[in-house]
């Protein structure tokens, strides 16, 4: 899952500077609500694991209460834009799929999760690339872009490495399996 928008150059600079005297980029107002949704998702894998019917119904509650708090709080978390999309990840930078052009050099904001572990990762990245996607892109989307991540901590470049070698890992165990 992935959620991308545009933001100064100040912005990150202010979320570098609080980092460097010790406060985590993490604490932004607002990013509560990925890290409590994403903890509870994977409390809820995990259980799924070893009660299905336990997890299904945890998951009706934490739906309907995330549905009741929305009605009261009213306005956008960055939860909401949150969408699910294809991406070729690295250590030092994402592409994806949209339908929105992005300006080289421009910095965004990103929020992404790691599935199916449910790890989330909470960066800066500059727009090094924005082509036409090509004929036939099976997502529909226009534009291809890629980022080349200018804030990113340590921590979650190493949980983007983690993840990406259990993928291919994974990809290659299948496809033994599978020929």
């Amino acid at each position: 899952m992935l959620s991308i928008h545009p933001v100064s150059a100040e912005k990150m600079q202010a979320v570098a500077k609080d980092f460097q005297q010790g406060i985590s980029p993490y604490n932004q107002e607002g990013l509560t609500d990925i890290q409590v949704f994403i903890g509870a998702q994977s409390a809820l894998a995990n259980l799924r694991e070893r009660d299905g019917d336990l997890a299904d119904y945890l998951q009706h509650l934490d739906n309907k209460m995330n549905m009741m708090l929305k009605q009261i709080r009213g306005g956008e978390s960055p939860l909401d834009a949150l969408v699910m999309r294809k991406a070729n990840l690295s250590a030092n930078g994402i592409a994806f799929f949209t339908d929105t052009p992005a300006r080289l050099d421009e910095i965004v904001e990103t929020h992404l999760v790691l599935l199916p572990a449910y790890i989330y990762v909470y960066s800066f990245g500059k727009v090094i690339a924005c082509d036409p996607a090509p004929e036939g892109e099976e997502s529909g989307c226009k534009f291809r872009v890629a980022l080349e991540f200018v804030f990113l901590l340590e921590d979650d470049r190493e949980k983007i490495i983690q993840h990406t070698f259990k993928q291919q890992n994974l990809a290659l165990r299948n496809r033994r399996q599978n020929p």
